[in-house]
């Protein structure tokens, strides 16, 4: 496990930044992230604690998305922005006063090199991780705004087939909080596919208590938007990667027109 550092950088110059972009076209009203792309973390950080067993697993990331974010992102010609490091450095779906901003445990796994973080080493993954990127992603919304651009925005996260024992049936799940405009006719058009299961709300839901990118872009903008969960074991090659991105694609085409009615 690395030193819980107080100096004020978190990340070495030669590790990569917090997020990265992809500008797609620059008429294209989708606005494509990625909370939780990568398992990576900083070296200055270790593994913090614990085996490579867990960081492999869900606790860390969102497994197989950035595949298929990407791809998506590609076929809308979307601005793509996704984060570079693990949720367990700082989730960035998580406001700042969530209990599980800097998850001390998660699925049952104790994280050890979160425990007991001074408000420096706090504010230090704050500031080096989940700033920049949200930061990024408000400077686009503005862009596109002053700019006279649509903007509808499409986060894209992955769940686990099994969680804490329990089975999960959804092969994706349409979630959404008050704003309803784009996850509605979305879910409709999946559920015309009599092969999947679709979650309504599930397996989570949006709060704002408990989400940070749906609730913060989406919803205090105005923005049409929809939070889209797919389950890991379905996206866990580069083949079904496109196959989901395929399908999205076309849904969300549709899906986009009933805004237009």
């Amino acid at each position: 496990m690395g030193q819980k550092l107080e100096t004020n950088s978190l990340l070495a110059r030669d590790e990569p930044p917090a997020y990265e972009i992809t500008r797609g076209g620059g008429d294209s009203p989708y606005l494509v992230i990625c909370d939780h792309a990568s398992r990576r973390l900083p070296r200055a950080l270790g593994n913090l604690g614990l085996c490579e067993a867990d960081l492999a697993t869900h606790i860390a990331w969102d497994i197989g998305i950035l595949g298929v974010a990407r791809l998506l992102a590609h076929s809308l010609k979307a601005f793509f922005i996704f984060q570079n490091y693990s949720r367990l450095v700082i989730d960035c779906n998580r406001p700042l006063s969530a209990p599980d901003s800097i998850a001390k445990r998660s699925a049952g796994v104790d994280i050890p090199g979160n425990q007991d973080l001074s408000s420096a080493q706090r504010d230090m993954r704050v500031s080096c991780v989940f700033q920049p990127y949200h930061d990024q992603i408000q400077a686009e919304i503005d862009r596109r705004e002053r700019a006279g651009l649509q903007t509808i925005l499409v986060s894209m996260h992955s769940f686990t087939p099994v969680f804490m024992g329990a089975a999960r049936p959804w092969h994706v799940g349409i979630l959404y909080n008050r704003e309803k405009r784009l996850a509605l006719p979305l879910l409709q058009l999946l559920r015309s596919d009599a092969s999947l299961v679709v979650g309504d709300n599930q397996p989570y839901a949006v709060s704002d208590s408990s989400d940070y990118s749906i609730v913060v872009y989406g919803e205090r903008r105005g923005l049409p938007h929809v939070e889209i969960e797919i389950r890991q074991d379905l996206i866990c090659d580069a083949g079904l990667q496109q196959g989901w991105a395929e399908r999205l694609e076309v849904l969300l085409l549709s899906a986009t027109e009933s805004l237009r009615q």
